[in-house]
């Protein structure tokens, strides 16, 4: 495997540098910048164009989901190749949660997850895949079945629009339904689990679990697994 260059966007020192040093214990794995607010944290994103960014959600400057839609928005400019974040934020912070969902990051995880867990987000994310903490993917099927009052916003106050699942997917969903092994693939893609750990936990080849993965995107219209996942909890299908 190529070494995974890493950028860290955190506001607390110690919890900045103890993420650093655990890390860097890692062979593959190099942290290439780190920053303690959203200001500098996106001037050295798009300087040292890393692998992941690891932004912590509650920077004093700017958000860590507002970080994540300027630099995505940057990346979709040409600004810089490809760079996935792996956003961390506080499990029990509902709006939080749903906000690092609507921000276009590509992996999910709680502050206070090991450092291994941790590892295996990098890993996972640096793969191509989406890394969706259990205890975040709770929270969101939680939101989601609730049905939020109508609030008009201020002009002057930013907000981020979560869409359900848009009547023509719905459409598309019953002439065209998930099968019973799906379901089950769609269920460990929403625990972050990988196609290696899929493959393991069901007793199929990776193959098969790629297979699956491809019906699955394609019957929910999704891009790739993090907007599969979203729709699944958001629809209620995974419980």
């Amino acid at each position: 495997m190529s070494e995974i260059r890493v950028v860290l966007v955190e506001d607390h020192d110690l919890t900045r540098v103890g993420l650093r040093t655990a890390l860097q214990q890692e062979n593959n794995i190099q942290v290439v910048g780190e920053a303690a607010n959203a200001k500098s944290g996106l001037e050295i994103l798009k300087q040292t164009q890393p692998d992941i960014a690891i932004i912590d959600i509650g920077l004093p400057d700017m958000d860590g989901i507002e970080l994540t839609q300027k630099f995505k928005q940057y990346i979709s400019n040409g600004g810089v190749r490809e760079t996935k974040v792996l956003i961390l934020t506080m499990h029990d912070n509902d709006d939080a949660v749903m906000g690092a969902f609507a921000a276009g990051a590509d992996s999910y995880s709680v502050k206070d997850v090991s450092i291994d867990k941790l590892k295996d987000a990098i890993y996972t994310t640096f793969e191509g895949n989406a890394w969706i903490d259990p205890i975040i993917a709770r929270t969101v099927l939680k939101q989601a079945k609730k049905k939020p009052p109508e609030v008009v916003a201020p002009s002057d106050i930013k907000t981020v629009t979560i869409n359900a699942v848009e009547a023509e997917y719905q459409d598309f969903l019953q002439s065209c339904p998930l099968t019973e092994r799906e379901l089950e693939v769609l269920e460990l893609i929403v625990a972050g689990r990988s196609n290696a750990e899929i493959a393991e936990k069901l007793y199929i080849t990776v193959g098969t679990v790629k297979t699956h993965v491809r019906s699955i995107l394609n019957k929910l219209c999704a891009d790739d697994r993090t907007q599969a996942a979203v729709r699944a909890l958001r629809s209620g299908w995974i419980e």
